[in-house]
Order: C-alpha cells, then structure tokens, then sequence
C-alpha cells in the first residue's frame, strides 16, 4: 500500500470532523476525512433532527390532548406511524450530500471507509495508508453495551427509526435521555411503555425535583417507570419478549414487542487499534489534556462524543472541532469553555438545564438560595392550559452569581438559553424596586463567577432555571 500525505486526518465525518475543517483550510492545510457511514454522523442522520421530527408529532398530540380546555372539539385521533416514519426520512435524506457538497467547496478530501492506526501518524482505511501531521479522533458514539444475558434482543434508537409500524408494546432499559424523549412519542402516539432503570433517578445526572416533575408528567400520560431495576435477562416469547427483572427484591416479569437499549451512548473507539497510535485511554475514555490533545500522542486531537470530559450534544461536538481546528493550526493555546451551555431533554413537555443541580451546588460548599417555583398557577401557564410548568434558579449568596437553572415546561428549552447567558457573563439576578423586597445592591469581585465553580461546571451535571428573574450586570 502506498502511503499519502496530509496534514490533517479527520477520523469521522460527523458534527465534531467537520467542525475541524473550518480553520485547517482557512490556514491552507490539506485534510482528509474518513467516513464510514453518512456524512454528518448520528445526529443529523439517525439522531438527535430525526428525533425532533418524532417529537414535534408528539407536540402537536399532546395540544390537541388539551384541546377541550380551550373548547374545541376534536374527533378520534388517528397517527399513521409509517408516513410519520416517512416523513422523516424525507426531511433528512439531502443531508448527506448537503455536507459532501460543502467539502468539497472546502477541498476537504473524503475517504469511505473505517480507518484504524497502524502507527502515531498514520491510518488504515481500506488499501490505503493516510500520513498526517496531525490527526483528530471524532468518530462519535454507540449505544452503550449492556451485560444482560439476551441482550442481543433490545433494539437500538436506529432501529426504531426505520420501523414503520407502531409497536403495541415497548420496554426501554435504561432511564437516560433516549429513553425519555421515545418513550414520550411512543405513548402519545398509543403504544404501552415502560421503562427500567437501575439507579434510583431517571436522568441521574440532572437534578432530582426537576426529574421528579417530568416523572409525574410520563405517569400521567401512561408511561409505567421503575427505578432501583435490575434486569436479570430477556427472552424471546413467540412473537414477543419477556423481561424478566428485579424491583424491590422482587423478580417480576414484563411482555413487550420491542425492547429498546437506552442506556446511553459510549465513544466508539474500541476499533481504532489506539495502541498501535500509542494514545493512551481506560474504560473506553481517551487521556486528553486541556487543550484536546492525547495525553499521549501530541500529534492526536480528540473532540466530539469521544471527548470524555463534555456531554454528548451535537453544538458541543461543532464547537470542540473549531476549538481542535484552530489548536492545529495556531498550536494548542485553545482550551474549550463548558460554563453557560445548556442541555434539554425533548420530551413534551421538555425538561432545560443549565448549570449546577442543587445537590451539586451545595457540594461547592457556597452559601446558596434556592428559589423553586411551581408556575401552572401563572396567568402564561394557564392560558395555554400547561400540564406542568416549573423552574429552579441556584444563586451564590455571596457572589450573586447565578449557579444552576432548572426548568420543566413553559418553553424551557428556548428560556434556558438566556439563563445560560446569565451563567457564562456573570449577569445577577435582581428584584424589581416595586416590590416589598429590597434589591440587592452589587458589588465587583476580584475572582468571576466561572473561576469559582470551573471544576464543577467541567462535569456533566447541567441543568436550567426560572422565566421570571430579571438581570443586571456588575
């Protein structure tokens, strides 16, 4: 095989690879990219867009759910599951070649095919050998493998997508975000779900009474939840599966059409031969410095889901690939900034977060006020008849910064952004003078409100917070 030369080497065409492609061609560098699936990876092509399709059916049922409040009549409502299904795939289908249009514009050469190191600066892709100077690890992600015997039954989130017919009954393992949004468009849509998992919180790194709120929410529209479940095995039963698990000390047995993994999702990396790189990794996480770079390998950049000091979240993915990018071409002096971004979970209702949880803001040691409102009672809430409505704002008694924020409804996922804000650029919260409580008056800090909490904020405990808290700066 003869050997190319490059200057960089992209590993995965997804959110993050691409991402790289912006700076090392601004700088005149050659790159190539290897992919062996679509162009644009999971997110866009068999993830989080053909989701949010799903998801905005499930919207609009959970409206019409509500319909009566505002006295309008429906009739039974019907979903075709199939054109549903087709329709997404119609929405995603240009995708694909959208992106390899745009590398090509960017002279970004793309290879077809899953590359593995041979050695620290070159790669195997079929018969070919790629050289590079540099080389960036941005493959993505897989659904977690779980040691349950039988676990060769479960189905994974793109097996779901490609089923055009509507099962009657789903079980998912595992309680994670996957599991929530799915779940949420299943039972709207009429199937029977249920849902195991084996910690005692749904979603257990976000924070426990946001949780508990968007829990009652999936009771209410049917979804069955067990927490503290242990799966001992699954079975074929004709037609169906059975799951046989423990709750409470107690097996019991549960039937379904369709059981779904959704434990989560882990870097794909088990195939990239990463010690013939000589890239140092454990438990299937990369050693990266603060820079993005292999502990190991200084040639080797990782970003994306690989990166195993971020969320898995595609705008995360896009900005450590530009922060890689300019690392390449300026040398690392780039350290990427996780402080102010917010996470949702798009079930209908969704639940926001951004920054610390309760508990996790209590383990700072800060002084902390928590302020926690039930909002169905607003005139906003009312109006459109929201079945629940809450927020939680954490804010530093000292600092007056604001450390987490938390909500479930009333448009979270679009509010959660400004208190994002509020976390990234040190904006505090304040009482209006009209009011029988006195503003607090602020003062500078010598140290900001992200030097305070950066080791913290670096986990993956994210969450949002309440529409009613105006803002000034210091």
């Amino acid at each position: 095989m003869a050997r190319e030369t490059f200057d960089v080497v992209i590993l995965g065409g997804g959110n993050a690879g691409i991402g790289v492609t912006g700076a090392v061609r601004r700088a005149g560098q050659s790159v190539a990219m290897i992919e062996a699936s679509d162009l644009g990876g999971t997110c866009p092509n068999r993830g989080c867009t053909s989701k949010k399709v799903l998801v905005a059916a499930g919207q609009v049922l959970h409206d019409i759910e509500r319909a009566a409040v505002h006295h309008i009549a429906v009739g039974k409502l019907r979903l075709d599951w199939a054109a549903l299904i087709d329709r997404e795939k119609d929405l995603i289908k240009d995708i694909p070649a959208s992106l390899a249009r745009a590398m090509a514009r960017r002279e970004v050469e793309v290879i077809k095919g899953f590359g593995t190191f041979v050695a620290p600066d070159t790669i195997r892709v079929g018969d070919r050998l790629p050289e590079a100077r540099h080389i960036v690890i941005a493959n993505g992600s897989k659904p977690r493998p779980l040691p349950i015997p039988g676990a060769e039954h479960m189905i994974t989130t793109d097996d779901m997508l490609r089923d055009r017919e509507l099962p009657a009954c789903v079980i998912f393992v595992g309680g994670g975000v996957i599991s929530l949004e799915f779940s949420h468009v299943y039972a709207r849509a009429g199937a029977d779900v249920t849902i195991l998992e084996v910690l005692p919180q749904l979603l257990p790194a976000m924070d426990t009474d946001a949780v508990a709120r968007l829990q009652t929410e999936s009771e209410r529209i049917g979804i069955k939840i067990s927490t503290s479940a242990s799966v001992r095995r699954i079975e074929p039963a004709g037609e169906q599966f059975r799951v046989i698990f423990t709750h409470d000390g107690v097996e019991q047995v549960a039937m379904a059409d369709r059981v779904v993994n959704g434990a989560g999702r882990v870097a794909n990396i088990d195939n990239l031969d990463l010690a013939a790189g000589r890239v140092t990794h454990a438990n299937g996480r990369v050693a990266v410095d603060q820079y993005l770079r292999s502990t190991s390998n200084p040639r080797v950049y990782v970003c994306g889901d690989a990166v195993p000091i971020s969320p898995q979240l595609s705008p995360i993915a896009t900005y450590e690939g530009d922060i890689v990018g300019r690392n390449i071409v300026a040398g690392a002096k780039y350290m990427p900034d996780y402080v102010g971004m917010a996470t949702s979970v798009y079930t209908v209702p969704a639940l926001a977060a951004v920054g610390l949880t309760e508990i996790a803001a209590r383990r700072t040691g800060a002084t902390i006020d928590v302020h926690d409102n039930d909002m169905r009672d607003w005139f906003s809430a009312r109006s459109y008849a929201e079945t629940v409505a809450w927020s939680k704002v954490i804010v530093d008694r000292v600092s007056d910064c604001i450390l987490g924020a938390h909500f479930v409804g009333h448009g979270g996922q679009e509010l959660i952004n400004i208190f994002g804000l509020a976390i990234k650029f040190e904006l505090r919260p304040a009482r209006s003078e009209t009011t029988s409580t006195p503003i607090r008056r602020f003062r500078p800090t010598s140290s900001t409100c992200s030097d305070a909490h950066s080791d913290t904020l670096s986990s993956q405990e994210r969450e949002g917070i309440s529409s009613r808290t105006p803002f000034r700066r210091c």
